[in-house]
């Protein structure tokens, strides 16, 4: 079987907004790179410099205690000095990180606010909704614009910065097969645009991690969107431990579990070298998002440790305690930055365990 992985990120400022791309062929692990938006065939990518998603301190390694989001009194940001070793479950094993405990933990996004249902899986929650001004689009370049709806009834315009962005916006086909990361920018009424390049028709899911100012804690929404034209469906790459992508390897050691979670290893080696100095991405050498096949249930996990805070190396490991919400096949999307570019690895897993 083969598969296409289509990934986007983009950064947003006043000044516009700057477009990195991939489109990489799932051969078993092996990937080329290309542009969405552009002729695939230029073979050139643009350097991004994104900004990050929250770690959302005092996130246990369940996925579903996150009510609180560590105490910080509505804020979104998360203390790292609070990050709670039992998030840590014993890190002393992966690469000199003895001291990891004292800065695992930082989040996923899998059950924000306490929450019956894994993150992703509802358009309204705590009287939040993602409202689409279109659910039926067009192939290509778009212009993609949505609200996000408050309790009041009006279109939200005041949020907390998660990693000094207010929105993050993941879109992903229903197969699974491609990842867009991008941030959009809000206008002044509350609506939010981007352009935004789906190339294949087919059903696709739209996730927004955002912290309304309000709501005092972070929630996932998330919207079934279409991209009308000739639907061709082809299924997600089997499980493979290994993904290549522009001259990179990033293998995968570790498995999924539920319950208490577990622990993910990502090492990233090029021209079987391994790297040493990954750049911070989002205030992270790493930032992995794991969506499960069938339902789309979403799960947003933050790396052990941080850049600067003396433990933490740059590479060529980057470590991941997760918890997925139960058994099932689950796509993994690592987003990682070197030689000034933001590239994606994507993996596929399968599990059945409890982890108590």
């Amino acid at each position: 079987m083969s598969a296409n992985l289509h990934t986007n990120h983009s950064t947003s400022s006043g000044q516009g907004v700057h477009t990195h791309a991939v489109d990489a062929g799932a051969h078993g692990g092996s990937a080329h790179s290309a542009h969405a938006g552009h002729d695939a065939a230029a073979g050139s990518s643009t350097s991004v410099d994104h900004s990050a998603h929250a770690n959302h301190g005092g996130h246990g390694g369940s996925t579903a205690d996150h009510a609180s989001h560590g105490g910080h009194g509505g804020s979104a940001h998360a203390d790292h000095a609070s990050h709670g070793a039992s998030t840590a479950a014993d890190h002393s094993a992966h690469g000199n990180h003895a001291d990891h405990a004292a800065h695992a933990g930082h989040g996923d996004h899998s059950a924000h606010g306490g929450s019956e249902f894994p993150g992703g899986l509802l358009i309204t929650q705590d009287g939040y909704t993602l409202e689409l001004a279109d659910t039926i689009i067009a192939p290509g370049e778009v212009d993609f614009r949505f609200q996000i709806v408050g309790p009041d009834g009006l279109a939200v315009t005041e949020y907390t910065p998660i990693h000094d962005k207010e929105l993050h916006l993941i879109v992903v086909p229903r197969e699974l097969t491609g990842f867009w990361h991008v941030h959009p920018e809000r206008a002044a009424d509350g609506t939010w645009s981007v352009r935004l390049n789906l190339p294949e028709a087919g059903g696709y899911r739209v996730f927004t991690d955002i912290a309304p100012s309000d709501l005092g804690k972070t929630i996932t929404l998330g919207a079934d969107l279409a991209v009308a034209g000739d639907y061709a469906p082809r299924p997600a790459p089997e499980p493979a431990r290994t993904f290549q992508v522009d001259g990179y390897e990033v293998e995968l050691a570790g498995e999924l579990s539920t319950g208490a979670g577990s622990l993910l290893t990502l090492t990233v080696r090029k021209d079987g070298a391994p790297v040493t100095d990954l750049q911070p991405y989002l205030a992270a050498f790493g930032h992995l998002v794991i969506i499960r096949g069938g339902d789309l249930a979403y799960v947003h996990v933050h790396p052990n440790g941080e850049p600067g805070d003396g433990i933490t190396a740059p590479g060529p490991d980057i470590s991941f305690h997760t918890a997925v919400p139960g058994p099932g096949t689950y796509r993994l999307f690592l987003d990682f930055k070197h030689g000034d570019t933001v590239r994606t690895a994507a993996f596929t897993l399968r599990t059945g365990q409890v982890n108590h």
